[in-house]
């Protein structure tokens, strides 16, 4: 699995790592670990819905970021729970676009964990080593 849960970093939050040997696998490892927060299981959400994310910011970080907030909003404004996600980054220009698939939430077929409610900055990181890694905290 290319991330992991930190048990001791927040205590009213939950705390992921993600990784990737290209940013594309960091973004989509760490957009299926928002899901995981929510959802126990991330099989039993299927890609019935399929929708277009563009954005365009001043810094990888704050992408990421934003992609993040992204999948929190899908959540809550469309009830749609995401389990696959196809990213292409231009690093140059800082424009991220991504196809993400999912399904409406069901509480009935969906086991629920706990409700993100945004992504945080505190603590928050990005940095290349020999792979990409990502440090967030979602607030609950």
């Amino acid at each position: 699995m290319p991330y992991r849960f930190f048990k001791d970093v927040a205590i009213a939050d939950v705390a992921f790592e993600a990784s990737g040997g290209t940013l594309k696998e960091l973004f989509e490892s760490a957009g299926l670990a928002v899901t995981n927060t929510m959802v126990r299981d991330l099989k039993k959400v299927k890609p019935k819905v399929t929708k277009t994310i563009k954005l365009r910011s001043d810094s990888l970080e704050s992408l990421l970021f934003n992609f993040l907030q992204e999948i929190v909003f899908l959540k809550d404004a469309k009830q749609l729970l995401l389990s696959r996600f196809s990213v292409k980054i231009d690093e140059k220009n800082l424009v991220l676009t991504a196809k993400v698939s999912g399904e409406k939430l069901d509480m009935e077929k969906h086991e629920l964990l706990v409700d993100v409610k945004a992504v945080t900055y505190h603590n928050f990181e990005l940095k290349k080593e020999k792979k990409w890694i990502a440090r967030v905290i979602l607030d609950v």
